[in-house]
C-alpha cells in the first residue's frame, strides 16, 4: 500500500478530531485526503493536515471506529514517512499546518514519542517553523507532554466525558482523574512555566451524546476547565454510530444539541458568563429552539441597563452585544454618548435583539413585555 493510500485511511480514522472542517480553496481542485480548515491563533484560518499517525489502537472506547475490538484495516507511518508527506503537501501550498494524532498501538509514551519524533524532524531536520497541533495522548508522561509543547504551536487532549462516571461509560481504559484530569493540569503548568511552548494554547474535545450525561454538566466542565486550566476553547463532537462498535445501535446525537452546546460554550469562555446564568430544562438540557444569551437576559434583573453608564460586565450580558462592540462603547462613550440606536448599530450591534434590553441616556427604553 503506498503512503498516499495509507494516509487515505488514516485521515479517515481521524474523523473524531475536530478542527473547524472546512475545505480549503486550492486543496478542493486536488484529490488527496486529510485537508481541512482549523481556527488558529487570533482566530485565523489555517489549511491543515490532519490524520492519525496510527489507527491501531489498545482502548476500548464504545464509540470510536479505531476501537480496539472492531476488525478493520489498520495502519501505522513512521515518523519520517509522515514528515515527508506532509512536507509534500506543505511545500505544494495544500497546506500551512499540521494537525496529528494517533490511536495506541503499543504503550502510550512510545505512541507520543512517535508523533513528538515526527514533529522534530519536521522542526529540525527540515527547518519547518509553521503550524503543528500535536494531540496529547491520555495517561501521556509528564516529559513526553512537555517536549510535545516545546515543538507544537498548539496541543489539545480529548477528555470525551465531562465526568468520572460519564467516561466509565464509553471506556474501560482510561482513568478520567489520572489520565485526563491531572493531564491538562500539566499542560497548565508547563505552560505557565515556558511561555514559548504551546503558544496558541491548548484544547479539548468531548463526544456528545455517547453517554447520559446533561447539558449542565458538560458545560460546568468547561467552565471549570476554562478558569482552572486556562483551556483556549472547547470541541463538541456529535455522537454518530459506527458499524462494528459496541454502540453501533446507540441513537446519534442531533447537531442542534452541539450548536447549542457552542453557543453556550460561548457565553462561558468569551462573554464570562457563570453556568448558574444559562438556562436549562428540567433534564438539564439547553433549550433547542432558544438562544441561550437570550434565555438567560430574560432571567436577569439588570435589565434595561443604559449603554452610556453600564459597565463591561453589563454590556456584554445584552442580546446582540458582543465583546468587540462592548469594548468600543465603551470607549467612545467616554468622548461622546450615545444617543441614537444607528450609532451602537454601526459599531456591530444587532439591534434588533439589543433593543428590548438597552436605553439611551434615560430617554429610550423599550418594555419587554412586547417581546
Amino acid at each position: 500500500m503506498s503512503t498516499l493510500e495509507k494516509m487515505q485511511v488514516l485521515a479517515d480514522s481521524a474523523q473524531y478530531d475536530l478542527c473547524d472542517y472546512v475545505s480549503h480553496s486550492k486543496s478542493s481542485q486536488v484529490n488527496l485526503p486529510g485537508i481541512y480548515h482549523a481556527t488558529g491563533h487570533n482566530g485565523c484560518k489555517i489549511p491543515l493536515f490532519k490524520t492519525l499517525m496510527s489507527n491501531k489502537c489498545k482502548n476500548d472506547c464504545k464509540y470510536c471506529i479505531n476501537q480496539s475490538k472492531r476488525d478493520f484495516t489498520r495502519l501505522e507511518l513512521s515518523p519520517e514517512e509522515l514528515a515527508k508527506a506532509f512536507l509534500h503537501y506543505y511545500n505544494n501550498g495544500y497546506v500551512n499546518g499540521l494537525f496529528l494524532s494517533s490511536g495506541i498501538s503499543n504503550e502510550i509514551d512510545e505512541t507520543m514519542n512517535k508523533t513528538i519524533e515526527t514533529a522534530r524532524i519536521l522542526r529540525r531536520d527540515y527547518g519547518y517553523q509553521d503550524y503543528i497541533h500535536l494531540k496529547i495522548i491520555p495517561g501521556s508522561s509528564k516529559d513526553s507532554i512537555k517536549r510535545a509543547m516545546s515543538l507544537a504551536n498548539r496541543v489539545s487532549l480529548n477528555i470525551e466525558a465531562a465526568t468520572k462516571d460519564g467516561l466509565s461509560e464509553i471506556t474501560s481504559t482510561k482513568d478520567y482523574n489520572k489520565d485526563i484530569l491531572k493531564r491538562i493540569d500539566w499542560m497548565h503548568q508547563i505552560a505557565k512555566k515556558n511561555p514559548d511552548y504551546a503558544k496558541s494554547g491548548h484544547t479539548t474535545q468531548l463526544i456528545v451524546g455517547a453517554n447520559d450525561e446533561s447539558d449542565y454538566e458538560i458545560l460546568k466542565r468547561m467552565d471549570s476547565l476554562y478558569r482552572k486550566a486556562d483551556l483556549r476553547r472547547s470541541y463538541f463532537s456529535a455522537f454518530s454510530p459506527v458499524e462494528g462498535t459496541d454502540f453501533e445501535k446507540r441513537e446519534a446525537c442531533s447537531s442542534d444539541r452541539t450548536a447549542q452546546l457552542y453557543h453556550a460554550d460561548a457565553l462561558l469562555n468569551d462573554y464570562k458568563f457563570k453556568v448558574k446564568e444559562l438556562v436549562f430544562d428540567e433534564d438539564d438540557k439547553l433549550f433547542l429552539n432558544e438562544d441561550p444569551k437570550i434565555l438567560a437576559a430574560r432571567e436577569m434583573d439588570i435589565f434595561p441597563v443604559e449603554i452610556n453608564t453600564a459597565p463591561y460586565r453589563e454590556l456584554i450580558r445584552v442580546p446582540g452585544i458582543g465583546p468587540k462592540s462592548a469594548r468600543r462603547i465603551m470607549s467612545i462613550r467616554k468622548k461622546m454618548p450615545f444617543k441614537k440606536l444607528e450609532d451602537l448599530q454601526k459599531l456591530g450591534v444587532v439591534i434588533k435583539r439589543a433593543e428590548p434590553y438597552i436605553q439611551l441616556e434615560g430617554a429610550y427604553q423599550n418594555s419587554l413585555d412586547n417581546y
